[in-house]
């Protein structure tokens, strides 16, 4: 172009001044620096010799470099995780166009940057599948490019499914609101690699809190903060195991999340010497039950020992059953035994242990309720207070034994809490 230009400019001294003006041209031209100055005879007295100093820029135009050839590179590739996007860029270019095509003819969702030069897509894949990725573009002078490549996702050995659920094993319910003491569980219906896994766990909170993550066994990880919640307080919980391997050729089926809400500080303290069990609202006292609770002593049972105290410790609420159907068989005590006994609907049962401990109804025992322990674990209430606990407590409320007999509450049985927070940390998969 700029070749046509100098063309341009030399037929317009040919019009002006004839031959003569295009002489000066050529010498102009030449290697002569005698003719090409400023000074010289032509610049002073030729009132068209000034016309001689573009020959500097067609000269320049006739060695200027030719465009750099544009380019497209992608990130595809065979055996690719499902969940790592496909990238596109273009290098001396821009992108006009990119499309993701599975073996169905579907388009994969992308997105494209504001300058059109990159592309990634927006949406996961699928396992064991075969994708056409085309890309086009145009180069800095508008000559088009095309690249297009295959791209297959890797075929997993086997896959594994988390659940988000608490301690009762119930799914955590998504915008639910749950007490100060709420401990969440992830359960692997695989056995994992911990730290894989681990690193694909997440949870935030709304305000920050200080928590981590306590590996039960390799199927079942526990999170809890160090102290408990703050009501108010807003909780994020991610299983991100889509596409990651959290075992050796084991994969997330799913990715898993839900979120949830601290409601108000519910802390309820059942003193087995006094007999009562002292109900707490954010501080105040707000109701008195008396209660019986466990007899004390052991028997035999189908499995081993069975202790007939409330353990002592630091328990939450896991749940809300009426009726909930007891027997002495569910814990192994055959209900043909001397203190056994048949299947029967308890009502107002709120579950505070894995193995069965509940605040519940019963009324044969209200003689025995304020003066004297009686269950065989359970703490019984009068129909009233049994109903008004179900009512107004939420799956997470702190429920503390004190002064009672037995060995103390155990980790399997509920007592998270119990566990000192070095030993928790000591638990996690990546400490």
């Amino acid at each position: 172009m700029q070749r046509v230009g100098t063309t341009g400019r030399t037929k317009a001294l040919a019009v002006l001044a004839g031959g003569a003006a295009l002489a000066l041209v050529l010498s102009a031209c030449t290697n002569d620096t005698k003719g090409s100055g400023a000074n010289s005879p032509a610049s002073k007295h030729d009132p068209l010799s000034s016309a001689g100093s573009t020959s500097a820029p067609a000269s320049s135009a006739s060695s200027s470099a030719p465009a750099d050839p544009a380019v497209i590179t992608t990130s595809a590739r065979s055996n690719m995780s499902p969940a790592t996007p496909v990238t596109v860029a273009i290098k001396h270019g821009k992108l006009t166009g990119v499309s993701l095509v599975n073996a169905a003819g579907r388009k994969v969702a992308g997105a494209l940057s504001a300058d059109n030069t990159s592309w990634h897509s927006t949406e996961v894949l699928g396992y064991s599948k075969t994708y056409r990725l085309t890309a086009q573009g145009v180069d800095d002078q508008g000559a088009p490019v095309t690249k297009s490549e295959r791209v297959t996702t890797l075929t997993p050995d086997n896959m594994t499914m988390p659940y988000l659920v608490d301690l009762y094993g119930s799914s955590v319910e998504n915008g639910g609101t749950y007490g100060i003491g709420m401990v969440v569980k992830v359960h692997f219906d695989e056995s994992v690699n911990e730290a894989k896994a681990e690193r694909a766990l997440q949870v935030t909170t709304t305000p920050a809190v200080t928590g981590g993550w306590y590996w039960e066994d390799s199927q079942n990880a526990y999170w809890r903060p160090q102290s408990y919640f703050q009501p108010g307080t807003r909780v994020s919980v991610t299983a991100k195991v889509y596409g990651v391997e959290v075992g050796k050729g084991l994969y997330g089926q799913s990715d898993q999340h839900v979120s949830f809400k601290i409601g108000a500080k519910h802390i309820s303290v059942a003193n087995a010497k006094t007999h009562h069990v002292r109900v707490y609202f954010d501080n105040k006292l707000v109701r008195t039950m008396p209660t019986s609770m466990g007899q004390g002593g052991t028997v035999q049972g189908k499995n081993g020992t069975i202790y007939l105290w409330t353990m002592p410790g630091t328990y939450t609420v896991l749940g809300h059953e009426n009726p909930a159907t007891m027997s002495s068989d569910s814990y192994g005590l055959p209900a043909n035994s001397p203190l056994g006994y048949a299947p029967e609907k308890v009502y107002w049962s709120t579950k505070i242990s894995t193995d069965g401990i509940y605040l519940h109804e019963l009324d044969t025992t209200v003689w025995a309720q304020g003066h004297q322990n009686v269950s065989h674990g359970c703490l019984n209430l009068n129909h009233d207070n049994a109903k008004w606990y179900y009512q107004h407590s939420q799956v997470g409320d702190v429920v503390k034994v004190i002064h009672s007999g037995g060995p103390a509450l155990q980790f399997w049985q509920g007592g998270q809490w119990d566990v000192p927070w070095s030993q928790w940390l000591a638990h996690s998969a990546l400490h």
